[in-house]
């Protein structure tokens, strides 16, 4: 066992000693592609998603150094046609890139330490190979390669924790992007490897439109293709989870689901469950990155109209974004679409690719938000999240009056950051407003009720004793049209098929006074 080559099957070995869910199914997609157009495969996905667990389970896979049939004898990848046939078969090469980040090597000298340590390594455990004379990487693989009669497996962990080490310096950038270039772009490297595959945050890097290594078949957050369900926890998968440590499954949706990812439409964050199964009680696990910390300047300089937005998003709304322009460089953040890409890529946001909108997840990517706008010093939304539990309380103890004031105060914090002139604006203000609310209740936004679509309905989640919220908006009217269109409409009837009692709180906008009205009725079955 080396450093870098066949390091055996310890790795995915402690991994199986804790609370693993069964993700082997990745290892058939990966065997359909070995030796083929497809063989290099990117697969890069936000932190704590299990990018190093795929990597050490594949690694214990085809590791020909050892025998792995013990480990994956109960999993699922043990019933595919392909599992024997490519189990333990490969060399493989490892290389977990934050290693060479968190050394102290002098950035300039990082791209030259990979090669010049990788190719020492190889040197030395096939000394039995003639390799006098190769100072090329590549040219040492084949030569094994083509001496040994096999070819490599090579696995890349967190392939760009060198482009993020590297942020701002280009020309050490082109050198490391050119270091994988001579690795696998062109003829001889098919004839080395059976398989590449590399993990990452940020996919790889574009220069112009094209991607530096066209030849990677790339599988993000935003296009994971047919590995999506290996992107995270499944929500099946999580139910049972609960089940078996007699865990609270909503408090569990509630912290951790909300991520669409391809066409799962509900995905967890995996390190955040597993931590909640330790401690027994749901809480934010999520720690910041020096990468938010780097997009928090952009979101700062407020790219058109950003800031509306993020707000937006604080409220429960969705943002349409375009994924398309941005360069997979975080040096290279130029708009606001790009912001929201990078936030999608290190998780902050959810894509939801069919309405083409990104949107906060969930509870505990919403708390790191509120505490990025706090850091940003954005006191106008940051009074209004803390206002927000009075509200709720002035809400449901039907205090008209002071809903109305509450409403007011988040509508002056903010009128400088939003436009305030439709319903639609009015909605913004009010969800965030109610933030507080998303504690204990399910927030929806235009759903559908009756005979036409409530505006803001928050239904109590399980266990939470308090009545449910229909909220209806109107600009420039009056609170008792709000009321009426309620009724009207039947929005309650609909409403009472999730719950019991129901509060019905009309809010409206007064244009000329710039003050807001409020009306609360109790609606029962």
């Amino acid at each position: 066992m080396g450093t870098y080559i066949n390091l055996g099957n310890e790795g995915f070995k402690s991994i199986l000693n804790g609370e693993y869910v069964d993700k082997s199914g990745l290892i058939r997609v990966i065997n359909a592609t070995l030796n083929s157009e497809s063989r290099y495969s990117c697969v890069t996905r936000c932190r704590r998603f299990g990018k190093t667990m795929a990597a050490k389970m594949l690694c214990a896979y085809y590791d020909h150094s050892c025998d792995s049939h013990e480990l994956f004898a109960n999993l699922e990848i043990a019933n595919d046609p392909s599992f024997e046939k490519h189990l333990n078969k490969y060399p493989v090469i490892y290389l977990d890139m934050t290693k060479f980040t968190t050394e102290g090597t002098p950035k300039e000298e990082l791209v030259a330490t990979i090669k010049s340590e990788l190719m020492a390594e190889m040197k030395a455990v096939y000394s039995d190979v003639p390799l006098d004379g190769k100072d090329k990487l590549l040219d040492v693989l084949y030569a094994i390669s083509t001496a040994k009669k096999e070819k490599f497996i090579m696995i890349i962990d967190e392939w760009d924790a060198i482009c993020r080490e590297l942020l701002g310096d280009n020309d050490a950038m082109k050198e490391y992007v050119n270091l994988l270039r001579n690795l696998f772009k062109g003829m001889l490297p098919d004839m080395v490897f059976a398989g590449v595959y590399m993990t990452g945050i940020l996919p790889i890097k574009k220069y112009n439109t094209q991607s530096a290594l066209n030849n990677f078949w790339q599988y993000t957050m935003i296009q994971p293709m047919r590995l999506d369900k290996y992107f995270g926890f499944t929500k099946e998968e999580v139910h049972q989870l609960c089940l078996k440590h007699n865990m609270d499954f909503d408090e569990m949706v509630k912290w951790y689901d909300g991520y669409k990812i391809g066409n799962e439409p509900s995905m967890f964050n995996p390190s955040s469950v597993v931590k909640a199964l330790a401690c027994g009680e749901c809480d934010s696990f999520w720690a910041t990155t020096g990468a938010f910390d780097a997009v928090a300047d952009y979101i700062k300089m407020n790219y058109e109209g950003l800031k509306d937005d993020i707000i937006f998003m604080l409220g429960g709304g969705k943002c349409p974004v375009d994924t398309t322009g941005f360069e997979n460089d975080m040096a290279e953040v130029k708009n606001k679409d790009d912001v929201f890409t990078v936030l999608i890529h290190l998780g902050y946001l959810s894509y939801d690719k069919n309405e083409r909108k990104c949107y906060i997840p969930n509870r505990e990517v919403a708390g790191e938000m509120v505490n990025a706008v706090k850091r940003n010093n954005w006191k106008e939304v940051s009074n209004s999240i803390e206002n927000s539990k009075k509200l709720l309380e002035a809400t449901l103890n039907g205090d008209e009056q002071a809903v109305a004031a509450g409403i007011d105060a988040a509508h002056d914090d903010n009128t400088s950051i939003l436009s305030y002139n439709d319903e639609n604006s009015l909605s913004c203000v009010i969800n965030l407003a109610y933030y507080y609310a998303r504690n204990d209740y399910i927030l929806f936004r235009e759903l559908p009720t009756g005979k036409g679509f409530a505006d803001i309905v928050m239904l109590p989640r399980k266990n939470v004793d308090q009545p449910a919220l229909v909220v209806e908006l109107k600009y420039n009217k009056d609170a008792d049209t709000a009321i009426n269109q309620i009724h009207r409409k039947q929005y309650p009837a609909k409403v009472a098929e999730y719950t019991g009692d129901i509060l019905l709180v009309a809010i409206n906008y007064d244009k000329q006074t710039k003050t807001h009205s409020c009306k609360i009725e109790k609606w029962k079955k």
